[in-house]
């Protein structure tokens, strides 16, 4: 049951844990409470368990399950990812771009400052998605100077849904020998991906975006790549990632991605339906609205940008007193104004809403929803556009 009976459009933030998936965990949290690297039956259960999981998401992915290290989600599979390409394969310079998740630009910065190496942004073209020619600019010229870059670009951006086209990333990264790293924190547990014919090297996932819980995630590598530990202790992932594993989520998310693979057709179908009902009444409503989210963007996220309102937070604080749960962006950002819609130009005399969609989401909770934004944003937009 939904908290409190809220109309929840946030699942870009998070989602609701799938009952199958709570009901697979239970086990691990009552019965089945031993360490996996002790060395009794009691241990050896637990074992099998997390290398069961390991091989169902592997299996599902098109991967070998050695090449999955699990984590506490897409933040540390992220970071992870940026850290052990400078340090151990050889990378000297990073191509990215300005709409990345905090994740990787945080940890960009960082790490490209402690080891003391250059930062290369990718033009953007008009939805925020990396222009190609530049990008491939960028690549030759970082090679012709005898760089190894590391390419770090996301699959579909968080906050508009946009997606880069990521098999044409892969093929100009290794024509020039480049590593290429997605955060597919949006896109693993919605699409059925299979990794290598998308040509990724290094992916990042989380739980808790896909039904799953909070708190664990991967990372996969690919097997001709041998990254060592970030976090240093014991031998935990084949002494990739040290720290006694969350048997439960471990086991959790795995069943949430073979769910999410299961039914993909049959979610997809009715998510597209609730966010395309909204957008069509949205434009309708509100003529001078800005959809963010283009034609090839993910079929879960809805992106709006709204002239005239000042102050996004206080129409989001009306539209959760009504019960309805959205975002004016990422969950992440720490109530800073969005970096993203900057880079879009939507910064200043536009104020934007994330509405994010899940398979418990309904045809009449979007009517709910448009109903109060047609309540509430009139006088908002006719008050601040007198204003100026």
């Amino acid at each position: 049951m939904k908290q409190n009976q809220s109309i929840y459009l946030d699942n870009a933030a998070t989602t609701q844990m799938d009952e199958q998936v709570l009901e697979a965990m239970m086990p691990y949290l009552t019965s089945y409470y031993g360490n996996p690297s002790s060395k009794h039956s009691i241990g050896w259960s637990t074992r099998m368990a997390v290398e069961l999981a390991r091989n169902r998401i592997a299996t599902l992915l098109n991967v070998k399950s050695k090449s999955i290290i699990f984590t506490s989600g897409g933040t540390e599979s992220n970071n992870m990812a940026i850290y052990t390409a400078l340090r151990d394969f050889g990378c000297d310079h990073i191509i990215t771009s300005k709409v990345e998740h905090h994740a990787v630009l945080h940890s960009v910065e960082h790490y490209a400052e402690q080891f003391k190496i250059g930062v290369s942004y990718v033009k953007l073209d008009k939805d925020g998605v990396a222009d190609q020619n530049d990008f491939s600019r960028l690549l030759e010229i970082k090679t012709a100077h005898d760089k190894k870059c590391l390419v770090t670009l996301m699959h579909a951006n968080n906050e508009t849904g946009n997606f880069t086209e990521i098999r044409w990333i892969s093929s100009l990264c290794k024509k020039y020998n480049a590593i290429f790293h997605c955060d597919c924190v949006q896109t693993i547990g919605h699409y059925p991906l299979n990794l290598p014919t998308e040509g990724i090297q290094m992916a990042s996932a989380s739980a808790h975006k896909f039904h799953g819980p909070k708190g664990v995630g991967f990372l996969y590598v690919h097997e001709d790549l041998q990254p060592s530990a970030l976090i240093y202790g014991g031998g935990q992932e084949r002494g990739h990632r040290a720290g006694t594993e969350n048997v439960a989520s471990i086991v959790g998310m795995a069943e949430a991605l073979q769910l999410s693979y299961k039914n993909y057709s049959k979610h997809r179908e009715l998510i597209s339906g609730l966010k395309n009902a909204l957008a069509s009444n949205l434009r309708d409503a509100f003529s001078s609205i800005v959809i963010n989210s283009c034609g090839h963007a993910l079929y879960s996220v809805l992106s709006v940008s709204f002239p005239y309102i000042e102050n996004i937070e206080f129409l989001l604080i009306q539209l959760n007193q009504k019960g309805i749960c959205v975002s004016g962006g990422s969950a992440c950002s720490g109530g800073d104004s969005s970096h993203v819609m900057k880079e879009l130009g939507r910064a200043g005399s536009y104020e934007t809403i994330r509405f994010s969609f899940s398979k418990y989401n309904t045809q009449d909770e979007i009517k709910s929803v448009l109903e109060a934004m047609k309540d509430l944003l009139p006088a908002l937009i006719s008050q601040n556009s007198n204003q100026n």
